[in-house]
């Protein structure tokens, strides 16, 4: 009998996937927990039904939410990872010579100690010594923390239902903090959804964001297995423009998908996703 996985990425819409085999499943103390052998794109790790990674396009999501951030901060020495308990966000981040800290803020255990099991490829730098995971609350974590990261990554789950456990990282409030746990000349990132599906969404986040970084920007990535295979990224900055690096002066490192020409083709906007972001700038003041 033949068992498949579907994800339902919208009352109408849904990604359905041939598994082969069911690794793990469980319902852990915030959420089911799956993760399962699919034909198509190898282990996929599901989290209350929804594709969170998959061995064969995570590298995309992981790249992009990291490299464009850390290229544009020109020595970016502590890097905290909210979310991202699969490890690649953290991989990435330590591909970058200088960075001397990366903290992982997790809320859940077993999806760090299920990711370090069954999908090595993507969490295998989770035992780097420059590494330090802390369980527990990321909002909290960063709430109590003034000037101390040059980067701030959020890598969240998708902010469903009213106390989904990743619904405060999408708020002004949560971005306040962030501004404040980051260094004078920060940068932060957050995966902001899709600009098909999401477009709410996206319009707070964006006037969120810009209430406290003078410079924001929106940037898009194709990513098969995420809803609609378009997604957006938000970079919140308080000194250094994206758009400004010299692509000359950008780290060539091991990447699939990132590249120096894409740092800057990323934030190429489909017409419809530039009316989407201005009318976010009408909503929420202008930059």
């Amino acid at each position: 009998m033949e068992l498949w996985v579907t994800e339902m990425q919208t009352p109408a819409l849904g990604i359905t996937c041939k598994v082969r085999r069911t690794l793990v499943e469980e319902q852990t103390d915030y959420q089911h927990m799956a993760i399962v052998e699919t034909e198509q794109f190898g282990r996929m790790l599901l989290l209350d039904g929804m594709v969170q990674t998959t061995e064969v396009d995570e590298f995309v999501y992981h790249e992009m939410i990291v490299h464009v951030a850390l290229n544009t901060h020109p020595n970016p020495k502590r890097v905290a990872v909210i979310g991202g308990g699969d490890g690649g966000t953290i991989r990435e981040v330590l591909k970058h010579p200088g960075v001397e800290k990366a903290v992982l803020m997790e809320i859940d255990r077993r999806v760090v100690e299920a990711s370090r099991e069954f999908l090595p490829s993507i969490s295998g730098a989770l035992d780097d010594p420059r590494v330090e995971i802390r369980i527990g609350d990321g909002f909290g974590h960063i709430r109590s923390a003034e000037n101390e990261y040059d980067v701030v990554l959020i890598d969240s789950t998708e902010p469903v239902g009213a106390g989904g456990a990743a619904t405060g990282l999408f708020s002004p409030e949560f971005y306040a903090s962030v501004g404040r746990a980051l260094k004078a000349d920060g940068i932060m990132v957050a995966q902001t959804e899709s600009p098909f599906l999401n477009q709410e969404l996206i319009r707070r986040t964006q006037a969120g964001i810009r209430a406290t970084f003078p410079i924001t920007r929106l940037y898009l990535a194709s990513i098969p297995t995420y809803p609609s295979g378009l997604w957006s990224f938000t970079l919140g900055s308080k000194v250094y423009d994206p758009l400004a690096v010299d692509p000359a002066n950008i780290r060539q490192l091991p990447t699939r998908y990132y590249t120096p020409h894409v740092h800057h083709a990323a934030f190429q906007l489909p017409r419809f996703v530039e009316e989407l972001v201005q009318s976010a700038a009408a909503v929420g003041g202008a930059v």
